[in-house]
């Protein structure tokens, strides 16, 4: 039987002043819903609400922030400037449209861990990825037709998104393979999430594929509590934003998280255990390939 452990890193909320704004399209001057907005270089920040409205603590005032959303050029901006943020639009060409046959024939199962526990972490304004290699035996099951992602969440519903990047001359996460944001929507409790990728055709990469889940701060996902320390006689507000990701924990040698506003590799020698391996924890999601 699976053992979930949920582990609650929760974040205080400051009642003081913040700095607040608005992310717009530069060419429409319409709001910019659930963009990504990162402190530079530090794990802090936040999303856009529905209204394109953000705030944060005054605390990052003097820092920049990265703005960064699907089909917008990523722009830093001083965080005393941000009363209007404008992001430019990309001019993408349209790809050739290629007619197949219906998927769907043949199925495989790729990166279902083995791994007995699952946690549940709150990671904060992150995109945490997990990366999905190539084998040759994928040949004749070459298409994406599913991700299949776990999460918990104490809310009546929460949201969050994925997406699908693939891989640089680094071997970093880069381009979003798929020109559409993925927002997922589950309910309260422990869930596993099915996305159907058929009417994409997204060919699994020969360099593999990365796939990412960000969390979403903004105040429906938000659950505040009041903690009162018993010995000090003090109260204090504590926030979580929901859901959940549950994590496997894996032996791997790196991985990659967006924060910061960058991509950052995490090296075996930075998370050793005490048997010499790297053992991190990724999230809990796994690809459904067809003909």
């Amino acid at each position: 039987m699976k053992i979930l452990t949920a582990i609650l890193l929760l974040c205080s909320i400051s009642t003081f002043a913040q700095i607040s704004g608005m992310v717009k399209d530069s060419l429409s001057g319409q709001p910019i819903p659930y963009v990504n907005i990162s402190v530079e270089n530090e794990n802090i920040g936040t999303t856009s609400e529905e209204d394109g409205k953000f705030k944060l603590p005054e605390s990052i005032k003097g820092k920049n922030l990265i703005f960064s959303a699907l089909g917008f050029e990523k722009k830093k901006v001083k965080a005393t400037q941000t009363q209007n943020v404008l992001l430019k639009p990309i001019d993408y060409q349209l790809d050739e449209v290629v007619v197949i046959r219906s998927l769907g024939t043949k199925q495989r199962e790729i990166g279902k861990s083995e791994s007995a526990i699952l946690q549940a972490f709150d990671n904060g304004p992150r995109i945490d990825t997990k990366f999905f290699p190539y084998q040759p035996t994928y040949k004749k099951t070459k298409y994406i037709q599913k991700a299949v992602i776990k999460t918990d969440n104490a809310l009546e519903k929460a949201t969050f998104k994925i997406h699908f990047y693939s891989i640089d001359e680094k071997g970093f996460p880069s381009e979003e393979l798929i020109r559409k944001e993925f927002f997922i929507t589950v309910k309260k409790g422990t869930t596993t999430t099915t996305l159907d990728l058929t009417k994409h055709q997204l060919k699994m990469p020969k360099n593999g594929i990365f796939v990412g889940v960000e969390k979403l701060i903004i105040d429906s996902n938000k659950q505040e509590k009041t903690i009162t320390n018993y010995n000090s006689q003090t109260t204090e507000i504590k926030t979580t934003y929901y859901p959940l990701v549950l994590y496997n924990r894996v032996d791997r040698d790196f991985f990659y998280t967006f924060s910061g506003g960058k991509w950052n590799r995490i090296n075996k020698h930075e998370n050793l255990d005490s048997s010499g391996r790297m053992m991190i924890y990724e999230p809990a999601i796994h690809l459904i390939l067809t003909n």
